[in-house]
């Protein structure tokens, strides 16, 4: 889902409250969300960009695609409801600031769920003590759960669980070590690097140097973690419906002057032939849930200028 080359802006130029009054951007707007839906639409769009200040940083339309390749997904781009990510990270190629979609674990079970073909979809973390090894028949990972939920709370994560169920009885599980996970990140993300990750577990990076590593997979490992097994496990074994089908094509894109995808993180070779195209080097992910100011005076502005 391209936005139209005509809205491509530099942040430097206008102001992102002032770009969304323009009216090539709301008839954009519209087109996408249709004019019943474009309030809240824009609600929560501006609600994300000014809960992070680093998205502020990102070129307008940057942040309007992203949001927009949300809402054809029908995940609105909420902070609040986590479906997508909008991540900022510096372009060094353009010299500027781009924000990212990402589709979260969340985004992907309910797009799952929505689809009506599956009981169930989910990941669970496997904590130490908990792998059993494999069946020397069948090959397949056994696990025995802690039972105690206050003793488990405590025990490091070793490993991820990710399964489904369909309506049809299909049942699928996958399993990756943490270990597995750290390789994988390190490999496919360029906002990650498994001995920097390892520096920061040992202390070893200077205070004054720490916000350079704020990434989502330093912050906030297990969550990018689980966002991974799920996309695996559909983009494996999953009944691909269109939305799903949409969402592995169009996670961990920008979308580009000319229109097309560009993969900032390629986390499956299976889902695209393309290497990332970007020169890039992530340096702000999602914030966490936060009080959003009341934005309904410029929401007015936005939909009633002329």
């Amino acid at each position: 889902m391209a936005v139209n080359n005509s809205l491509m802006q530099k942040k430097s130029e206008v102001g992102f409250t002032e770009y969304l009054t323009r009216e090539a951007v709301k008839n954009q707007i519209t087109k996408v969300v249709g004019g019943k839906n474009s309030t809240r639409f824009i609600s929560n769009i501006i609600s994300a960009v000014q809960i992070n200040p680093q998205l502020q940083e990102c070129t307008n339309n940057s942040i309007l695609s992203a949001a927009l390749q949300a809402e054809s997904l029908k995940l609105p781009p909420s902070p609040q409801l986590g479906f997508v990510w909008m991540v900022p990270f510096n372009n060094k190629k353009k010299g500027v600031k781009e924000a990212q979609f990402i589709v979260s674990a969340k985004g992907y079970k309910q797009l799952a769920m929505r689809s009506g073909q599956y009981i169930d979809i989910d990941c669970i973390y496997i904590k130490e003590g908990e792998y059993k090894g494999r069946d020397k028949y069948t090959g397949k990972q056994k696990f025995e759960f802690i039972e105690d939920d206050d003793e488990r709370e405590n025990l490091p994560v070793i490993g991820y669980l990710a399964y489904l169920e369909t309506k049809d009885g299909f049942k699928k599980q996958l399993y990756w070590s943490k270990t597995k996970m750290e390789k994988h990140a390190d490999k496919y993300s360029q906002a990650f690097s498994l001995k920097t990750a390892k520096l920061l577990e040992e202390g070893k990076i200077p205070q004054n140097e720490l916000w350079k590593y704020s990434s989502y997979w330093y912050t906030s490992f297990d969550e990018m973690a689980e966002k991974t097994m799920i996309k695996q496990l559909l983009s494996k074994w999953a009944i691909l419906t269109p939305d799903i089908a949409d969402a592995l094509e169009s996670d961990n894109t920008t979308i580009g002057e000319d229109g097309n995808r560009n993969y900032i993180e390629v986390e499956s070779p299976a889902l695209s032939t393309e290497m990332p195209t970007v020169d890039t080097t992530a340096t702000e992910e999602p914030v966490q849930e936060q009080p959003v100011p009341d934005q309904q005076q410029d929401i007015n502005d936005i939909l009633f200028s002329n």
